[in-house]
């Protein structure tokens, strides 16, 4: 089993970020920053296919796990990104048993999927693919997403498929789909991701979410949730530019103020 894997199972407090800037030095400088791992996210940015690939090939070089979050449920686009060697698959808005259970048969080879076998990147273009297909089915991490209300309903369902490693929990999507937007919705909003979180625990599943800010990782921690998707590096660059605009006109003013 990998490391990423067995942190993951293990509830071992993790965090990462997604990588939304498609180029390779975006993720060297990420990656040596020290996250804990990577989410590419094909389904909100421009990242294409073939890029994906240069990125994995990025976080590989400093050693740091990385996931995609793919596009939908499609199994070409699952095994696309596996083949291309990411370290696991984030599936969006599985909303019920029947959806996790094909996100299952799209990560896995069989015999606990239908995983196509392929030369990508992964097995060394077909060079070692005995040695990766013993080995993929214990080392990918399958996350998938509940993030709607039906999936919400259907908690129980879902974190009881074998096969899934983590739940991991989109609150903006969520706060749309339950009408629990904004701070009048918080209360609404926080009670579903404590149901979500409490059901997976007791199905021995582990469970991820989406942060803006670190703010409130400690109190998530608290409630059982180990997997920290934090901000996204877009976010972080704009965060860390406006502080940084915002302090220099500080001191200008400052030093205006000293003139006079």
């Amino acid at each position: 089993m990998s490391d990423f894997r067995r942190n993951c199972i293990e509830r071992r407090l993790i965090v990462g970020t997604f990588a939304a800037i498609p180029h390779p030095v975006a993720i060297e400088v990420t990656a040596a920053a020290g996250v804990d791992f990577l989410c590419i996210d094909w389904e909100h940015s421009q990242i294409g296919r073939e890029r994906i690939e240069d990125l994995i090939r990025a976080a590989d070089l400093h050693r740091v796990p990385a996931m995609v979050r793919v596009p939908g449920h499609a199994a070409e686009d699952i095994a696309a990104v596996l083949d291309a060697g990411a370290a696991g698959v984030l599936v969006p808005r599985i909303s019920t048993a029947e959806q996790a259970r094909a996100a299952v048969q799209a990560t896995r080879y069989p015999p606990l999927g239908a995983r196509g076998v392929g030369p990508g990147r992964a097995a060394a273009y077909g060079y070692r693919i005995p040695d990766y297909l013993a080995k993929a089915n214990a080392e990918l991490v399958l996350a998938i997403q509940v993030e709607t209300a039906e999936g919400l309903a259907n908690v129980a369902d879902i974190a009881a498929v074998d096969g899934v490693d983590l739940i991991f929990i989109g609150p903006g999507d969520l706060s749309v789909s339950i009408d629990a937007i904004g701070p009048a919705g918080k209360e609404k909003l926080d009670a579903a991701i404590r149901t979500i979180t409490e059901t997976a625990l007791s199905a021995d599943r582990a469970v991820g979410i989406f942060r803006p800010s670190p703010d409130d990782v400690g109190a998530w921690s608290q409630a059982g949730i180990s997997f920290f998707l934090l901000a996204s590096d877009t976010m972080f660059l704009g965060a860390g530019m406006a502080a940084g605009i915002v302090g220099a006109k500080k001191h200008q003013s400052t030093s205006e103020a000293k003139e006079k």
